[in-house]
């Protein structure tokens, strides 16, 4: 009978195999708690951090409204009012409606200036000048796209805010439907818009839905064919991805004025 014999060669061999199958399983195991981490942070920690901070602008702005003789942008420290510091304007449409809007100079870009409220959505949070998602919707706010119209002005009022992850303050805009209410509070006056056209998904690239008169270019369908006071808010969709949009639409319904 013949004894097999090992060979320090083989020996050597299986030991670096079971080395690298063991070094290998530490790499895995090591990339997958990094990764879970990642996605902790993403998904819970970005969310906590900027619902906070956007609860506390929005304490911060109603301090502010709540102060006998304040005037909006008064005090230069705050991220809050509207810059310049004069009076909010106050006009009359041809239908007798009343528009009261900030200073001419308009609020500073990342400057939180107003509240937006939507009751179905239990949402309530701050309205900021741009679209800056470092400034502005990485902080939890909403974004106010520069060029389109001021709260209560004639024109389209275009906001946008994050489906996931900084806050994710529009995540359950699907949940909206038609006749509910979308609040925007400003120093001056409340604006009520109603929910009149909702566009459950568009390109990303779709410039109409945010113009003075909003109309999709991409599904002409949607939208309006004529000048008035529209308030739209815009978000990515599907979730957890910035492939298409979908947009909200609402029209002006009533003002009250502080």
């Amino acid at each position: 009978m013949r004894v097999p014999v090992v060979q320090h060669r083989s020996r050597r061999r299986r030991a670096l195999g079971r080395r690298a199958l063991w070094t290998g399983g530490e790499f895995l195991v090591t990339a997958g708690v990094v990764l879970l981490l990642l996605v902790v942070h993403q998904l819970w920690w970005t969310n906590r951090e900027a619902r906070q901070g956007a609860e506390h602008q929005v304490q911060a702005l109603e301090r502010q409204w709540a102060t006998p003789g304040a005037v909006s942008g008064s005090t230069p420290s705050a991220n809050t009012g509207l810059a310049g510091g004069s009076s909010p304007r106050r006009s009359t449409s041809a239908d007798g409606s009343t528009t009261v809007t900030g200073s001419a100079a308009g609020p500073r870009r990342s400057q939180a200036y107003a509240i937006l409220t939507i009751p179905r959505l239990h949402l309530r949070v701050p309205v900021a000048e741009g679209v800056s998602k470092r400034n502005v919707l990485n902080k939890g706010y909403v974004g106010h796209y520069p060029g389109t119209q001021q709260p209560g002005q004639a024109g389209n009022f275009a906001l946008a805010g994050h489906r996931n992850t900084h806050g994710e303050p529009f995540r359950y805009l699907p949940r909206l439907r038609l006749k509910d209410t979308v609040r925007v509070e400003t120093s001056a006056a409340t604006y009520t818009y109603t929910v009149d056209k909702i566009l459950p998904q568009t390109s990303a690239a779709d410039s109409g839905v945010i113009r003075p008169i909003p109309r999709s270019t991409v599904k002409p369908a949607y939208g309006y064919s004529s000048a008035g006071y529209y308030v739209t808010l815009t978000t990515c969709t599907p979730e957890f991805t910035s492939r298409y949009r979908m947009v909200v639409w609402g029209t002006l319904t009533s003002t009250h004025l502080r």
